[in-house]
């Protein structure tokens, strides 16, 4: 039978407490302090940020402000460790020595971690690219959604989240997307051989004015002209910039180009050719 009295249970309970009570309150103040400054860091970061949003949106300093607080966090919450624990008689120098001899341990163990927060900040500071951005490497092509201290996250066409370690990423050849003024639209047509030459000539000519009449395509740089006489086809094409960089738009813009060239191809009897073989067979002349 268990023996539950004042003196073998809530006694040694309240002298713990009453021995250690400095200890005590001195863990759950600071653990206060603590909650504050976080709180009052994350109000300041928030206004820091939509400023810089609206003078300067591809500061650099806006791109690094989530890393520069998590660091300012990290630091405050050392320093108030340390204080604390001095005034409790507790020899820091020791607690800090110790703590460098570990960290060359640690260092070696999580040289991964150390290289990934050296390579977003270097991402970061060569301005390679930010949050919104469209960019594509080794294969791998999205929206940039976060930049954080060992990874970047990017959401690819198909929706999903991925996460790349920043070191990673960092040697790798990017291409960002975003950065790009103009875009551009190769699109070769392929007609039939036997199509009559005034009949070539309004099929270069109609690519022409589609061109020239859609708002989207810059008229410097563009083009149209016979590009090759394939197997089985005339090949037309047309080369150009549109203005719109993004994925989905571009593709919108050149669907629409290609949506019209059918239309006005049909409309003035402009064959589309198909891959095709022809076979001659020579009589003998016995």
């Amino acid at each position: 039978m268990i023996d539950i009295t004042f003196e073998n249970t809530i006694k040694p309970i309240l002298m713990f407490f009453v021995k250690h009570a400095p200890f005590i309150f001195g863990v759950i103040i600071n653990v206060i302090i603590i909650m504050v400054i976080n709180k009052i860091i994350n109000i300041f970061e928030a206004k820091l940020t939509a400023r810089l949003k609206e003078k300067h949106s591809d500061s650099t300093l806006l791109n690094l402000l989530p890393i520069l607080v998590k660091v300012l966090k990290a630091v405050i919450i050392f320093m108030l460790l340390v204080g604390f624990l001095e005034s409790f008689g507790y020899n820091v120098s020791s607690i800090i020595a110790g703590f460098g001899i570990t960290g060359i341990a640690v260092g070696f163990a999580a040289k991964e971690t150390i290289g990934n927060i050296f390579g977003s900040l270097g991402l970061l500071g060569d301005k390679v690219y930010k949050i919104g951005d469209y960019i594509k490497f080794n294969g791998l092509e999205g929206y940039v959604e976060k930049i954080n201290l060992r990874s970047t996250s990017i959401r690819t066409l198909d929706n999903f989240v991925v996460n790349v370690a920043n070191n990673k990423i960092a040697n790798e050849e990017i291409t960002n997307v975003s950065k790009c003024k103009k875009r551009k639209i190769d699109i070769t047509v392929g007609i039939e051989y036997g199509t009559p030459n005034e009949k070539i000539d309004r099929a270069i000519e109609i690519l022409k004015e589609i061109a020239t009449n859609n708002e989207q395509i810059i008229g410097s740089g563009m083009f149209t002209t016979i590009d090759e006489l394939n197997n089985s086809s005339i090949d037309i094409r047309f080369f150009g910039y549109t203005t719109e960089t993004t994925w989905a738009k571009y593709k919108v813009v050149k669907g629409n180009i290609i949506r019209e060239i059918i239309h006005r191809y049909r409309e003035e009897g402009i064959s589309f050719a198909f891959p095709s073989t022809s076979v001659y067979i020579e009589k003998n002349g016995n």
